[in-house]
C-alpha cells in the first residue's frame, strides 16, 4: 500500500515509503564531482525500492507451495513473511543515520549487494529454517537499501523545483521522488500477480531469483556515479537493539502461542519497557518519544498502523483462502488481487490533490471508512462465492488504503519541523511495517486449524474494522487546516 509523492506535496517531503528516521539530507552533489548521470542515479535508486517493496508482497502467494515443498506448517510459513518485515521495519530506525555515516552510494550498493546474495540463498534454500534465516538478511540489507536510495535521489537532484533544474536532466527533485515512490506502488500491485505467476510456471524458488538480474542492473547503472559525502550521524544502538529484540519477542509470542508464547510475551514485556527507558534518556534516541505529544502526529502514525495492520493482514489471508478453501492455483489466486491493487498507484494521485484542496483530514477518514466497508461486505463470502464477485468486493480494501495514506504522511509532515521531516516520517513507515508484520502473526494463528478457517477469517475482517473504528474517530479530533496544504 504504497504511496506516490504528486506534485502537490511539499518538494523536499518524502511520500509515505520514506523509510528512515533520520533520511540523509544532503542538497549537495557528492564532493567527488557533480552527479554526470542524475536519470541513471534514479533509474538505479527506483529499481532497488520496486525490488524490496516487491519482496515483501510478492512471496505471500507462494506461501502454500514454500510449505508443500519444504514440508512446514503455518507458523513457519509465517516467519517467512514476518522475517522480512520485521527485521526491515525494526532497523529502518537506524539505517538513514547509517547511510549518512557512510555514504549514501556506498550503503546502496553493500546493501544490494547483501539484498542479492540473500535472494539467491532463499532460492537455494534446502529447508524452511535456511529459508527464514535468508529472509531476515534481506529484511535487514532493504532497510539499508531504502534511505540510501531516496538519499541518492536528493543527491542526483539538488534543486527542488517541478522542471528543469541543476540536476541536468530537465527534472525537478519533486518529480524525481514522484517516479521513486512510483516504484513501491507498482511493486505492491504486481507483488502478487508476479508472485502467482511465477510459482506456477516455474517454481516459488523464482521469486527470488528474480532478484538477481534487477540487483546486478541497479549495481551497474551505479557504477560510475560519484561517490556520496560522508557526514556526521549519531547512532543509539542500544535502543536499536532493544527494539529488534523486542518486537521479534512480541511476534514470537503471538505466532507460537501456547507456554513458549507466555515466556516470549514476557520478555518482549520486560525488552520493550527497556526500549522505552533507553529512549526517554538518550540524546540521539531512534524513537523520539517527544514527537508523540503532537496530536497530529500519533493521530496519523496510528491511522498509518491501523491501515497497514487492515491491508497486509487480510493480504495474508485471503491468499491462503483462495488456494485452501478455495482450491484455486497460485496464478489464479494472484489474479484475485489485480482489480484490487492495479488502482492504488491512480488514488494515491488522487488523494494528494484531495489533500491538497480540503486538507489532509476529509480524504484520512473517507479513506478509512472505505476500507472498513470494504471488510464488512467480505464478511459473507465462502468456499462458493464466484471468482469475479469476489475480486470485485475486494476493491475497497486497497482504494482505502490508497486514499489516505498520502493525505496522512503530508499531515504529519506538516506537524512536524523542516528538520524533523525524515525522522518523523521514518517513525511512521517503521510503525506500517511493525503493524503489517503482527497481523500476519496474529491472523496466521486465527486461521491455523483448517477446520476453523472461515471463522478465523470473519474474526480477522471483525478485528480489523475494529481498529479502524477506533483510529477514523481519532482522526475526528485533528484539528480543520487553516489553509489548504501545498
Amino acid at each position: 500500500m504504497s504511496s506516490c509523492l504528486t506534485d502537490d506535496a511539499p518538494p523536499d517531503a518524502p511520500a509515505s515509503p520514506v523509510p528512515a528516521s533520520r533520511v540523509p539530507a544532503s542538497d549537495a552533489p557528492a564532493a567527488e564531482g557533480v552527479v554526470r548521470s542524475p536519470g541513471r542515479t534514479l533509474a538505479a535508486a527506483l529499481l532497488g525500492f520496486f525490488v524490496i517493496t516487491l519482496d515483501a508482497s510478492v512471496v505471500t502467494v507462494a506461501l502454500p507451495s514454500i510449505g508443500a515443498d519444504l514440508h512446514g506448517g503455518l507458523a513457519a510459513l509465517q516467519w517467512v513473511v514476518d522475517g522480512y518485515t520485521l527485521v526491515f521495519a525494526a532497523f529502518m530506525l537506524s539505517t538513514g543515520a547509517l547511510s549518512d555515516r557512510i555514504g549514501a552510494g556506498r550503503a546502496f550498493l553493500a546493501g544490494l549487494a547483501v539484498f542479492t546474495a540473500a535472494s539467491a540463498a532463499c532460492g537455494c534454500a534446502p529447508g524452511l529454517g535456511v529459508l527464514i534465516g535468508t529472509r531476515v538478511v534481506q529484511g535487514a540489507a532493504a532497510s539499508v537499501m531504502l534511505p540510501a536510495s531516496l538519499a541518492l535521489v536528493r543527491q542526483a537532484y539538488p534543486d527542488t523545483g517541478g522542471s528543469g533544474g541543476s540536476g541536468g536532466s530537465g527534472m525537478g527533485r519533486a518529480r524525481a521522488v514522484a517516479l521513486w515512490a512510483a516504484g513501491g506502488a507498482v511493486a505492491v500491485a504486481l507483488g502478487p500477480v508476479a508472485g502467482g505467476a511465477l510459482t506456477s510456471a516455474w517454481s516459488w524458488r523464482g521469486i527470488f531469483f528474480i532478484n538477481l538480474p534487477v540487483g546486478l542492473l541497479a549495481a551497474a547503472l551505479l557504477a560510475r556515479t560519484p561517490r556520496s559525502p560522508r557526514r556526521t550521524a549519531p547512532l543509539d544502538v542500544p535502543g536499536q537493539l532493544t527494539a529488534v529484540l523486542g518486537l521479534a519477542a512480541l511476534t514470537f509470542a503471538v505466532i507460537e502461542g501456547g507456554g513458549l508464547g507466555a515466556v516470549a510475551a514476557a520478555v518482549a514485556v520486560a525488552v520493550l519497557a527497556c526500549f522505552f527507558l533507553i529512549e526517554a534518556r538518550t540524546a540521539h534516541p531512534v524513537v523520539p518519544l517527544g514527537l508523540f505529544r503532537d496530536r497530529t502526529v500519533a493521530v496519523c502514525v496510528a491511522v498509518g498502523a491501523a491501515l497497514s495492520f487492515a491491508f497486509y493482514g487480510m493480504i495474508f489471508v485471503l491468499s491462503l483462502f483462495f488456494q485452501q478453501v478455495r482450491g484455486q492455483s497460485a496464478l489464479g489466486a494472484g489474479l484475485m488481487f489485480l482489480p484490487m491493487t492495479a488502482l492504488i498507484a491512480l488514488v494515491n494521485v488522487v488523494a494528494g490533490r484531495l489533500a491538497a484542496r480540503f486538507g489532509p483530514r476529509l480524504p484520512m477518514l473517507a479513506g478509512q471508512l472505505l476500507m472498513i466497508v470494504g471488510l464488512l461486505i467480505l464478511l459473507p463470502v465462502g468456499a462458493g462465492t464466484p471468482a469475479v464477485l469476489l475480486a470485485v468486493v475486494m476493491v475497497p480494501l486497497g482504494l482505502g488504503g490508497a486514499l489516505a495514506v498520502p493525505p496522512l504522511t503530508a499531515a504529519l509532515l506538516d506537524a512536524t519541523p523542516a528538520e524533523r521531516a525524515g525522522l518523523a516520517a521514518g517513525v511512521l513507515n517503521a510503525g506500517r511495517q511493525i503493524a503489517g508484520a503482527l497481523a500476519v502473526a496474529a491472523f496466521g494463528a486465527l486461521v491455523a486449524h483448517p477446520d476453523r478457517f472461515l471463522p478465523g477469517l470473519r474474526t480477522c475482517l471483525l478485528l480489523s474494522a475494529a481498529l479502524l473504528t477506533v483510529t477514523a474517530l481519532a482522526t475526528l479530533a485533528l484539528r480543520r487546516p487553516a489553509a489548504p496544504h501545498r
